[in-house]
């Protein structure tokens, strides 16, 4: 009788931990840590674009220094700012996403800057530069969104019911989302023309 009850504890024990989604939220969260790379993928290949496009726009016209220096200074701060994807905090999150922000600013004031160099406008290495830096932003944008596909998708698996009596006593927790740091500016973008 005491074996009998032995295996029907083990086969309750099994059949509980199997209907609690344990793997479904290790896949889920593997996922959101390869998006989360992604993410930063996409930044670093906009800040590898950066110096190609900072020389082509240093050779081409007498410069505003200072404009080219906070984009410099800009890309390095970017560039050094990195998260690990299982320490992904709001406060880690926010500072990631305030050195792209400034990033950003800085890189939209050097193309707007451009405007004034019709030469420099026209300029084949320019325009291919410009293009690859839009399809970047447009990747980092599509990186983002997929990026918190993945976190909703997770956060919701481990707060239903049975998964978030099993999920905090497993080790897992929501992540963040990666939102817009500067709801201005996401709302009205810098209106740059070529």
């Amino acid at each position: 009788m005491k074996k009998v009850l032995n295996l029907f504890t083990l086969l309750s024990v099994t059949l509980l931990f199997s209907s609690c989604g344990y793997n479904q939220m290790v896949s889920m969260q593997e996922g959101v840590d390869q998006s989360w790379a992604n993410v930063q993928s996409s930044y670093q290949r906009r800040a590898d674009l950066i110096p190609n496009l900072v020389s082509t726009v240093k050779g081409y016209a007498e410069f505003e220094k200072e404009t080219l220096t906070g984009v410099i200074e800009a890309r390095a701060k970017a560039t050094q700012t990195t998260i690990d994807p299982s320490n992904l905090t709001t406060e880690n999150l926010k500072q990631f996403q305030a050195a792209q922000g400034e990033l950003s600013g800085a890189l939209s004031r050097l193309l707007v800057t451009v405007e004034r160099y019709p030469d420099l406008k026209a300029n084949q290495n320019f325009l291919q530069l410009q293009q690859e830096l839009v399809d970047t932003e447009d990747k980092i944008q599509a990186s983002r969104r997929f990026y918190n596909g993945g976190v909703r998708d997770l956060n919701t698996k481990i707060q239903v019911f049975p998964n978030n009596v099993f999920a905090g006593m497993l080790g897992f927790t929501q992540r963040e989302f990666f939102e817009v740091e500067d709801r201005a500016t996401a709302e009205n973008p810098v209106d740059v023309q070529f």
